[in-house]
């Protein structure tokens, strides 16, 4: 399978019917690659008596729990080859490892590039990171955080940091940076949690000298910690609608074990498939596949992991799929909701083939 065909310069090109066909053979094509190139994905596969026929169903292909890339190194490839090592986020001491070889890294590049760049245009933005200016990328060792103010930062220009070192605002600083991109539009990226804690509850808009309204926020990692204090998606916006007259806000959603085939909000408050990814929902058996507009624990599957065997994920969150069929944005995709993470989530079994 030529894989260029996924990375046309619209990430919603390829149609339903169209894009099954193809991610049935390269699904095919990448469990049989791990298959060989991994030990321990092979000893799983194994453990289920994985038959290498071709083109089996993509509802039946074998499928990881996430928690394994906490539990193990899985990489199919030499680890002379790995440039860039992943990790999770996490505070229980357990994180994913992912292994990156230098080809899957610019595929992960080139595929985050094209979905930005869609929805968003080709002009680079003075860039506002709600972060300490203590990121780094000179060691080939990211943590989720990091990865993600990283690679959305090749969008951005002039970045200014938010936070001093003792994590407080600087308005002299964040004003004098306003002044200089008074006339443009600006990209304010965050962690959804950050933008909660520092754009909507501490920053004092009386301090700041300059209208933020042409700005786009864009925001990730999940509202775990947004859930306790009743904030929906819908008060979310709305504060920062009131706060600074900024209306375009976007989520989205997205693993660091499959780096790069993000779901990005559409403008009708879905998260959108593209051609790099898709999206099964299971029900607690993990048996059966769930119909549209109910509730399952989600399935990611991306063409894009070649150098760890992360094409096909069973992850801990709760999802429901609205409809294949085109919203008012008139993109290819299939829409879908998250409805947060699965209560007690623990996919057993697989661990045990290893």
């Amino acid at each position: 399978m030529n894989r260029k065909i996924f990375f046309n310069e619209n990430p919603y090109s390829i149609s339903s019917n169209e894009k099954y066909k193809l991610f049935l053979s390269t699904l095919n094509d990448l469990n049989y690659k791990h298959f060989n190139g991994c030990k321990e994905y092979k000893k799983i596969l194994n453990f289920f008596n994985y038959k290498k026929t071709k083109n089996i169903l993509i509802s039946k292909l074998p499928y990881l729990p996430i928690k394994l890339f906490k539990k193990y190194d899985l990489l199919s490839t030499e680890k002379q080859k790995i440039i860039k090592i992943m990790h999770s986020s996490g505070t229980s001491g357990q994180r994913s490892k992912i292994f990156l070889d230098k080809k899957n890294s610019l595929d992960q590049i080139q595929a985050l590039k094209n979905i930005f760049q869609y929805n968003f245009g080709k002009e680079r933005f003075p860039m506002i990171i709600l972060s300490k200016k203590n990121l780094s990328n000179r060691s080939n060792i990211f943590d989720a955080k990091n990865a993600a103010y990283l690679g959305f930062s090749m969008f951005g220009k002039d970045y200014f940091f938010l936070l001093n070192d003792d994590g407080e605002i600087n308005y002299e600083n964040l004003n004098k940076f306003l002044e200089k991109h008074k006339y443009s539009r600006i990209l304010i990226f965050g962690f959804t949690s950050d933008i909660f804690e520092y754009l909507i509850n501490k920053i004092n808009v009386k301090k700041i000298k300059f209208k933020l309204n042409k700005s786009i926020i864009l925001h990730g990692g999940g509202w775990k910690k947004l859930e306790n204090k009743k904030v929906s998606k819908k008060v979310f916006k709305n504060k920062l609608k009131k706060k600074f007259s900024i209306s375009k806000v976007y989520n989205y959603y997205g693993l660091i074990e499959q780096t790069g085939s993000i779901f990005l909000e559409c403008n009708c408050g879905y998260f959108v498939t593209t051609n790099f990814s898709d999206i099964i929902l299971r029900d607690k058996s993990l048996k059966e596949i769930i119909e549209y507009g109910k509730k399952g624990l989600i399935q990611l599957i991306s063409i894009l992991p070649t150098s760890y065997p992360g094409h096909n994920i069973l992850t801990e969150d709760i999802g429901e799929i609205v409809s294949e069929s085109k919203c008012r944005c008139k993109i290819n995709g299939k829409r879908f909701l998250v409805h947060g993470r699965a209560e007690k989530a623990e996919i057993r079994g697989c661990s045990d083939a290893v």
